[in-house]
């Protein structure tokens, strides 16, 4: 910062993984403003918070609507959110007004296919259930059928969604014998190639497919597919597993194909709300695991995370090319 030049204020909607936080305490021109807690930002806080705010690093649980950017004011030139997705984001109002955004698509990648590949493993194999078996004495003897589930030697895997994430899953998925890749999109991947992956329409995809995995993005087009039509294609003994946005997947659909056994179990990484209710129907099942939205949560991914966010906030406050910055 030159001699004499004010600091801008940067809000913070979260205490962030330290090395973010580095990065941040580095910079001089900042004057740091962070609502210092591993829970959400009330509503009240945040537009209080924005105020006058040059730039604003937030998270996909924050909804930066009309609202906040009113209340931040005109000063307001860069939001960094530490995500990939941008749902929470009023792109359009942000883009009219010509605020910056910067986001962290591809440090999660990884992560993400690991969890996402755990996740079909252990509800195709029933892991929930036999930890539980174990802890409430239901292990008695060796049964033939008793808690089989279904492997994937040999097996169809269907990716919605075949960008980034679809094939760093698809590419840990293939060494475990899987037969055939298939996969539906907007349109064909060459990358696909490598693993022999065959492009074909989202009604042959679920017929053909034991196991589905959607890793698409959030769009109108996407929203809210997988539904009774959708489940009613898949097999009875087909697995199911959603780790890209809760809002794909009507779960009232769901639930009905997972308790009528329309088709035979479900992963979820994400829902709708986050947190799902502790009374919620798809909690009552054996057959559905669902996860706390933790798809990127190693250690090492979520400080590179946290870094590249206040990398792309002090890029922009400077006027400088953001390490990765969104298109709008």
């Amino acid at each position: 910062m030159q001699s004499g030049q004010r600091p801008v204020k940067v809000f913070v909607t979260r205490r962030i993984p330290p090395e973010g936080m580095a990065v941040l305490n580095k910079a001089e021109m900042c004057k740091l403003d962070v609502w210092d807690s591993d829970e959400p930002v009330p509503r009240a806080e945040l537009l209080k918070g924005v105020s006058g705010a040059h730039g604003l690093i937030c998270l996909l649980s924050d909804r930066i609507d009309a609202e906040v950017l009113d209340a931040a004011g005109p000063s307001l030139k860069v939001i960094s959110t530490m995500s990939v997705g941008f749902d929470h984001l009023a792109v359009d109002e942000i883009k009219k007004r010509g605020i910056r955004v910067g986001y962290t698509p591809d440090v999660l990648t990884d992560a993400t296919a690991e969890l996402t590949v755990a996740l079909l493993l252990a509800t195709a194999r029933r892991l929930p259930e036999g930890v539980q078996e174990v802890k409430g004495g239901g292990w008695s003897t060796w049964k033939p059928l008793w808690l089989c589930g279904y492997g994937l030697s040999g097996s169809t895997v269907g990716v919605i969604g075949l960008g980034r994430i679809g094939m760093a899953i698809a590419r840990r998925l293939i060494p475990f014998g899987v037969k055939r890749l298939l996969y539906t999109g907007r349109q064909v991947k060459p990358q696909a190639e490598e693993l022999n992956g065959e492009y074909v329409s989202l009604d042959e995809l679920l017929s053909q497919s034991d196991f589905v995995v959607v890793s698409c993005s959030l769009t109108p087009e996407t929203q809210g597919l997988c539904d009774n039509s959708f489940f009613s294609k898949m097999k009875s003994t087909a697995v199911f597993i959603n780790t890209s946005r809760g809002s794909v997947v009507n779960q009232e659909d769901l639930y009905e194909a997972l308790s009528s056994g329309q088709i035979a179990a479900a992963g979820l990484d994400v829902t709708v709300p986050e947190p799902l209710p502790t009374d919620h129907p798809l909690l009552t099942l054996k057959n559905c695991m669902v996860l706390p939205h933790i798809g990127s949560a190693t250690y090492t991914t979520r400080g590179i995370m946290s870094e590249l966010t206040a990398n792309n906030l002090l890029s922009g406050l400077t006027g400088a090319s953001m390490p990765s910055e969104l298109v709008l």
